[in-house]
């Protein structure tokens, strides 16, 4: 019969084997961080609004608009037209402004005072401007950043102009002059 081997001081559970296994798993998690790559920034494939709002004019009949020749750095990131508050189709184009901020166009047709609500996410009404020829209400909620300035049944078929995002009441106002009709092309 064979003895049994004696037993490691390793195997005692000690405190300070506990410490030093320690050491060593922090070690392997440290060396893993370093090596696994991480993102820096998530791109988003490439939006095409020209061609959705061509799409959304043509279906609804509506007379939408879109940006046309915004300074360079702006960025497309979401286009839909999908059902909002109160029932009410909407058409939204999402941008990113050079600096990062977000704006977003939002055009409906008879808004209700709950889609002004909803889109401006209950800022306070704060002004008026003038842009692009026509006055818009403007509306800041703080302490989350939220600016909106909002034009009121004023294209020819009563759609209403909502321009809104975390963009600066000066980007809100640029997107406003850039916004033309949408020309949807004879069948």
């Amino acid at each position: 019969m064979s003895t049994p081997s004696p037993r490691s001081s390793y195997a005692s559970g000690s405190v300070a084997n506990m410490i030093r296994s320690m050491l060593v798993v922090a070690g392997l998690v440290a060396v893993l961080i370093a090596v696994v790559p991480r993102v820096n920034n998530v791109s988003q494939p490439p939006v095409d609004v020209a061609a959705a709002s061509v799409e959304v004019a043509r279906e609804s009949g509506w007379s939408i608009s879109v940006p046309a020749g915004l300074p360079e750095g702006w960025k497309a990131t979401s286009v839909r037209h999908v059902r909002s508050t109160d029932g009410l189709m909407t058409w939204h184009a999402g941008y990113q402004s050079p600096t990062g901020n977000y704006v977003a166009l939002e055009q409906t047709k008879d808004a209700t005072s709950g889609w002004i609500e909803a889109q401006t996410n209950r800022a306070r009404r704060t002004g008026e401007i003038e842009a692009a020829g026509r006055t818009w209400a403007t509306f800041e909620r703080t302490p989350k950043i939220q600016r909106s300035l909002l034009a009121q049944g004023t294209s020819a078929d009563g759609l209403t102009t909502l321009i809104t995002g975390t963009g600066t009441f000066e980007e809100l106002t640029a997107f406003a002059e850039a916004l033309e009709p949408v020309r949807t092309p004879e069948p």
